[in-house]
């Protein structure tokens, strides 16, 4: 990663130096250390908002720090069953069909076990491999290897939004 990607790293390592820099200003009254350790921990808020987005169109992912990703093709199929599946108990409704409905309501629930399965492989293997993209990049920096640093750094950004886009939507769901 390069120093001006966001990180959460980043982001806690300036918020607990505001939070340092706050409490030397309250001992010393410098009403200049606090503003300054406030702004810092705007900042940091920013920081680790901003490593947690991501963009989605469909099932592409992008991410602030030019990462991007595809989803687990479970987590767009179940998404579709379950979408099928709630139109299925609608319609049972509507035209009083008891089996209609059943079916529906099953076809909706096997489609968010599905999804769940795309979101847990997707957050896996996102988490797994920015663990490789990091380890190797830094590897790549002891021996010097710039464009191996380049592209471990490129796989872990890739992970991260594999990762984060996971995230976002078990956090959408846990949510609702």
């Amino acid at each position: 990663m390069s120093d001006k990607d966001s990180s959460t790293a980043k982001s806690y390592l300036d918020s607990a130096l505001a939070q340092g820099q706050s409490a030397l200003g309250s001992l010393t009254g410098s009403t200049g250390d606090k503003a300054e350790a406030s702004a810092r921990k705007d900042q940091a808020a920013a920081e680790k908002e901003s490593s947690h987005s991501v963009g989605k169109l469909g099932p592409l992912n992008v991410s602030p720090s030019g990462g991007m990703s595809t989803d687990d093709p479970n987590r767009s199929e179940g998404s579709w069953n379950q979408t099928l599946g709630s139109a299925k108990e609608s319609v049972g409704g509507l035209v009083g069909s008891e089996s209609m409905k059943k079916e529906g309501a099953q076809q909706n629930a096997e489609g968010k076990g599905q999804e769940a399965q795309g979101q847990l492989s997707d957050f896996g293997s996102g988490v797994s491999d920015r663990v490789k993209g990091a380890v190797g990049g830094m590897a790549a920096g002891v021996t010097g290897d710039r464009e191996k640093e380049e592209e471990m750094r490129m796989k872990h950004d890739d992970a991260k939004t594999k990762q984060r886009s996971a995230e976002a939507d078990i956090q959408k769901q846990a949510d609702a």
